[in-house]
């Protein structure tokens, strides 16, 4: 636990303000807003507040004027700096401003001062030599009704640099989709056109939907995740709701489009008469090219069973990569480990020997596997009477017992399969 929340600005925490603007102006820094302003509007616009018990932290006031939005005020009490809370002051002031549609979030800060890490942390970007800050919002004002009624949103930043290890897939995205995507001018130069769709394939929790996410989350698009088995239930079947649903998102101006376990919708056609699935992949086939026309989008599909798509989908023109996504490799495996090991324990577990007993597991085994042991530790604690002996958290036997009781969701065959399926399917 960060040992800090936020929370919206109270009225009685004008006090609270008042001691961050003594510290924040201490050092001669003149302030682009007075107190008098940023007094009011903290109670008149939008203001929050991170709190410590009681104790006010930080603080962001924001002010909206048409489609700009302003940062009046940022500040973090001196013992609480470096701790992220400036960052998520601000993304959370981004968050609660979002109803007004806003185009660009920006701060005005003196010459002189140097405590600029939460800004950049957020994406804003240094203009000019008056040390302008300027932030592009991701989703305009007109994008919000139809990114709403699709049921997408735009996802936290840092959901690229969280995924931990699978260096190897994370560089081969990072330059086959995100670089020509989020830089189209220094790919047209280089004569590459940007990617347009790509399909994801590995073995069941082998993290190709948190690949997908993080993309989105890299180029700051918004993120829309079509659901086959939702849009069946629609009254003009799954056909026709799937072929509403992107001409939906054609509206938007940036955006990811996500369409997990694609094999529900796309398997090898076959059978005489046709089958109703069989116009749903053939609407899905005539829907792709139609998508690859319009800029600034991308389609990501995913399969567990690469095997029985049918061979019209992947064919040259539709997808421009076949992506294997493998099990997680020794320091994916360590950073996933380390994701839920609790703190209290982290330096008593030996993190080496539950990597080393954890391969072959998946993601969402190794989460298994970590709770298991966290619970496991719990009920064992609460049977002890003597409370001095009770643990503070799991140990590494209870990690490595929930190891041998979890039984990985791929199997020695399965691995197999997708290795043959990386040499005969695979396109990067």
């Amino acid at each position: 636990m960060p040992g800090w929340r936020l929370r919206e600005f109270h009225a009685d925490d004008l006090d609270g303000i008042l001691r961050l603007w003594e510290v924040a102006t201490r050092d001669n820094a003149e302030p682009v807003y007075g107190l008098a302003e940023v007094l009011a509007s903290c109670q008149k616009d939008h203001a929050l507040v991170a709190v410590h018990g009681e104790e006010i932290v930080g603080a962001v006031v924001g002010r909206a004027a048409h489609a700009q939005g302003w940062i009046v005020f940022l500040a973090t009490a001196e013992q609480w700096r470096d701790r992220g809370i400036g960052t998520a002051l601000l993304a959370a002031l981004e968050k609660r401003m979002e109803p007004h549609g806003l185009t660009k979030l920006s701060a005005l800060l003196p010459e002189s001062e140097t405590r600029v890490d939460d800004f950049l942390g957020q994406g804003f970007e240094v203009k000019s030599r008056l040390r302008y800050f300027e932030r592009r919002l991701p989703v305009q004002r007109e994008e919000l009704g139809a990114l709403s009624e699709l049921g997408g949103r735009i996802l936290p930043r840092g959901l690229w640099d969280a995924v931990g290890g699978m260096q190897r897939e994370k560089d081969l995205l990072e330059r086959r989709l995100v670089l020509p995507l989020a830089k189209p001018d220094l790919a047209e130069q280089y004569g590459i056109v940007p990617p347009r769709a790509v399909m994801l394939f590995g073995p069941p929790g082998t993290g190709k939907t948190t690949f997908a996410k993080a993309i989105a989350s890299r180029l700051e698009w918004s993120f829309v995740e079509v659901f086959p088995s939702r849009l069946a239930a629609d009254p003009r079947g799954l056909a026709g709701a799937l072929r509403e649903t992107f001409d939906k998102i054609a509206d938007l101006e940036h955006a990811v489009v996500f369409i997990d376990e694609v094999e529900e919708i796309a398997a090898r056609r076959k059978g005489e008469p046709p089958s109703p699935m069989q116009g749903v992949t053939n609407e899905l086939l005539k829907i792709i090219p139609v998508f690859r026309e319009q800029p600034d989008r991308l389609l990501v599909c995913a399969t567990n069973f690469i095997r029985i798509l049918d061979s019209a989908f992947l064919r040259h023109g539709r997808f421009d990569y076949v992506i294997p996504i493998g099990l997680p490799d020794d320091a994916a495996r360590r950073a996933i480990w380390d994701r839920y090991i609790p703190p209290s324990v982290s330096g008593s577990v030996d993190l080496d020997l539950l990597v080393q007993n954890s391969e072959g597991f998946s993601p969402a085994d190794i989460e298994y596997a970590a709770r298991k042991a966290s619970q496991q530790a719990l009920e064992t604690s609460l049977d002890t009477d003597d409370e001095s002996a009770r643990a503070i958290g799991p140990s590494t036997t209870d990690y490595l017992d929930a190891i041998g009781g979890t039984k990985a969701t791929v199997s020695v065959e399965v691995a197999a399969e997708f290795l043959d399926d990386i040499a005969s399917i695979a396109r990067l």
